[in-house]
């Protein structure tokens, strides 16, 4: 055990998220994503919702401002899918609790999302219900 960790982080996405560097980026993926068909690095996060694994991560990870993009980005709604996203309220809530700056959020076309997904440091595999519900960041510089 150690202090100030949030407990629902694994031992092993605390290294994970230590090894990262400045623009490596994260995918927290929904319950429904191919976590393990994308993932470089696959961490299971079963049980666990996506918004309480952001906010967790969030405590640790600062977000790149540098880019031509926000440093956190949704999957984008596919056309025609007739689908209500709240939690997208809920993942801005998070961030700007830990990054008061926090304009809004990049979105990502689907296919799009999963090849960016390939190339993430790592996936996280949550048990979140709420369809569109993956996000992705981008790990900033620690200057504290």
């Amino acid at each position: 055990m150690l202090k100030k960790i949030p407990k629902i982080l694994s031992p092993e996405l605390v290294k994970i998220l230590m090894e990262m560097g400045h623009a490596d980026e994260i995918i927290i993926a929904d319950g429904n994503f191919p976590s393990s068909t994308c993932a470089q690095r696959l961490v299971r996060a079963d049980g666990h919702s996506g918004t309480d694994i952001l906010d967790a991560v969030l405590e640790l990870f600062p977000l790149d401002p540098y880019g031509d993009e926000s440093p956190v980005s949704l999957m984008e709604l596919v056309p025609g899918d007739d689908v209500k996203t709240p939690i997208w309220e809920e993942y801005k809530g998070i961030v700007k609790k830990h990054n008061a700056d926090f304009e809004d959020f990049n979105f990502i076309e689907r296919f799009e999302f999963y090849e960016r997904a390939k190339k993430a440091f790592a996936v996280i595999a949550t048990g979140e219900g709420a369809l569109y519900a993956n996000v992705l960041i981008r790990k900033g510089v620690v200057v504290d």
